[in-house]
């Protein structure tokens, strides 16, 4: 799936607007009805995305149940994001990259080590991002709670042998991507710190969060 549309909505209409740091967790709360768009403001830069239903976290976003809904392996406009109790969490309404990964899942210690190296174990991760947000979070949630996650702006195709290849992103400065909340959510975020991936060109950059209220 590859469905590019522009939005519609103008940046000085925004209620929110975030400038988040390479490498670093975000842990936001969106309301029913808001529009979040996540700006890849140098290109390429992975943005792993884990989303909660903000009322009961045990309820959150469903890799399977999305994809299988769908009928195909990639996210973009149109997109319904579907939680393990298949019901509709955020809809994708804007899209200028055109496909996003919910496959690759989020870079740990373990996949360090399977990926690139021994010595790569102990390198910063999205778990590791995730684990810190939660725990500043304080709201009782942590490993547990861990789910596959959104890798937004991701470039992660499957192999004609099933298997999946990580390559140059298809992203570009200023692409970016829209949501609408169809619940409130909880959204947690880490700005992908990984060093070893040419998806983000070895080089892990800040992304922009704006949010605008429900029409």
């Amino acid at each position: 799936m590859q469905t590019l549309c522009e939005s519609t909505l103008d940046l000085a209409t925004a209620a929110y607007d975030h400038y988040q740091p390479a490498g670093e967790p975000w842990f936001h709360k969106m309301k029913r009805g808001e529009i979040m768009r996540i700006i890849d403001l140098e290109g390429n830069q992975a943005v792993d995305t884990i989303f909660y239903n903000a009322d009961d976290t045990a309820e959150s976003y469903s890799m399977s149940d999305t994809l299988q809904k769908q009928g195909g392996i990639y996210l973009s406009t149109g997109s319904i994001l579907l939680s393990n109790r298949s019901r509709p969490m955020l809809t994708i309404v804007a899209d200028t990259c055109g496909r996003h990964d919910t496959l690759g899942g989020a870079c740990a210690a373990e996949s360090n080590t399977v990926r690139y190296a021994m010595q790569k174990k102990f390198m910063h991760s999205c778990r590791d991002n995730y684990l810190l947000a939660l725990a500043h979070a304080d709201n009782g949630m942590g490993k547990r709670d861990l789910v596959p996650n959104i890798n937004f702006f991701m470039n992660v195709p499957v192999t004609a042998d099933g298997g999946l290849s990580f390559e140059d992103g298809l992203s570009a400065p200023g692409k970016y991507v829209e949501l609408r909340a169809e619940m409130d959510v909880l959204v947690l975020v880490s700005n992908c710190p990984q060093l070893n991936n040419p998806c983000n060109a070895y080089n892990p950059t800040p992304v922009r969060f704006v949010i605008w209220n429900a029409a």
